[in-house]
């Protein structure tokens, strides 16, 4: 049976939680709105990133709707968030008697939501599945595994990850590779990017060099920023990196703390190294799209590098997202500097690694999710 205009709309509880949600989630609730009567998208938000401020700031900036709910969470442990998120979003989900709850990416939130949703009999639809760093002392990594076993739908960025999934007998008829909603978000934001000059303006720095171009580094991991060996190895290469191309390093607030716990902040307390608070999407678009190389731990960011053509350096051991390193900019370093300085070696000599952009990070995976979950369901209420 196809929907028709007296159908009742499938309510559909779409799921944030922490800031890479965001950008995932706002291509989504876009596709929702233009199908019009078809779907009642509810948006509720964990509160898993608490920061009020930040998250107005990437809600208006990309065009996400507030949430209709939102639980205020908060931090704490994993098993303290985990269990949080549980006990806030059952009474929530009875309350909206959702067709289907639809969840993002690998955050605590997702698999907590999702674990509630399965047990109650209601649909789980998970997006960006399939993704595996194969490192499970990543807790992302644990998330994506599991929130993947309890889907009934799987909605995939690259085809490579179909095989992850079947090798964890997950059937392929329950998978949908459609693209990246990452990559939807950053080329429907690409004519707002805010660049460097306007950055520095803003921050007082209009003093900073950057003629000959300018390296980005993100840096938030635990394996990275809480061990003070491998956090000062890491910033004295990018010390030595800065002396040939400056750094802007807009600073995550516990890796601030780490740096300033460690005693580390005289390396990068150079004019070489611009220190910032934590950039918006709009901001980090801008500095992003017009650098010579981009140094993260961010897996989101192998993905926008990959997109934007910039030579991408990434500082782990492992990436889920192994399609950015196949066929994108990016390349595996780790910390070690050996590796990172060659890599950056390459940049200022020949370009750094080029690359192209994967099948179906063409700007339209969301409208591919929204049709092809209304088409999901409608069976599904056919079949009742």
């Amino acid at each position: 049976m196809s929907t028709t205009a007296t159908a009742a709309p499938h309510r559909i509880l779409c799921i944030v939680g922490a800031r890479p949600n965001f950008m995932k989630i706002a291509p989504i609730m876009s596709a929702f709105a233009r199908m019009g009567e078809q779907v009642q998208a509810t948006l509720l938000h964990t509160g898993q990133h608490y920061d009020v401020a930040m998250n107005h700031q990437y809600f208006e900036a990309l065009g996400i709707p507030s949430p209709d709910i939102n639980l205020e969470i908060g931090s704490g442990s994993h098993a303290v968030q985990t269990a949080a998120v549980m006990t806030h979003f059952e009474p929530a989900l009875d309350a909206a008697q959702a067709s289907a709850v639809l969840v993002v990416g690998d955050v605590n939130s997702t698999l907590a939501c999702a674990l509630v949703a399965t047990k109650k009999g209601i649909p789980v639809i998970h997006v960006e599945a399939g993704l595996r760093s194969y490192d499970r002392a990543m807790p992302e990594e644990i998330n994506r595994i599991l929130t993947d076993q309890i889907s009934d739908l799987l909605y995939t960025t690259e085809a490579s990850a179909l095989g992850n999934l079947t090798r964890e007998g997950i059937a392929a008829e329950r998978v949908r590779f459609v693209g990246n909603v990452m990559i939807d978000t950053l080329r429907s934001n690409l004519p707002r990017a805010i660049n460097l000059p306007q950055i520095l303006e803003a921050h007082g720095r209009s003093d900073f060099q950057h003629a000959q171009g300018y390296a980005v580094l993100t840096l938030h991991r635990p394996s990275n920023v809480d061990d003070p060996d491998v956090l000062r190895r890491l910033l004295e290469t990018v010390r030595t990196i800065s002396t040939t191309l400056p750094v802007v390093f807009p600073l995550h607030p516990r890796t601030r703390g780490m740096i300033e716990k460690f005693g580390l902040a005289e390396l990068i307390d150079i004019p070489q190294v611009l220190q910032l608070p934590p950039m918006g999407y709009l901001e980090m678009l801008g500095l992003m799209q017009n650098a010579r190389l981009v140094l993260t731990d961010s897996g989101g960011i192998q993905e926008e590098t990959t997109a934007l053509g910039v030579p991408c350096v990434t500082l782990r051991n492992n990436t889920e997202r192994p399609i950015t390193v196949e066929q994108g900019t990016n390349t595996i370093a780790g910390n070690d500097p050996e590796k990172i300085l060659a890599i950056f070696r390459d940049v200022i000599e020949h370009g750094g690694k080029g690359g192209r952009v994967p099948e179906f990070w063409d700007g339209h995976a969301a409208d591919r999710i929204a049709q092809d979950l209304c088409a999901w369901l409608d069976q599904r209420r056919a079949a009742a």
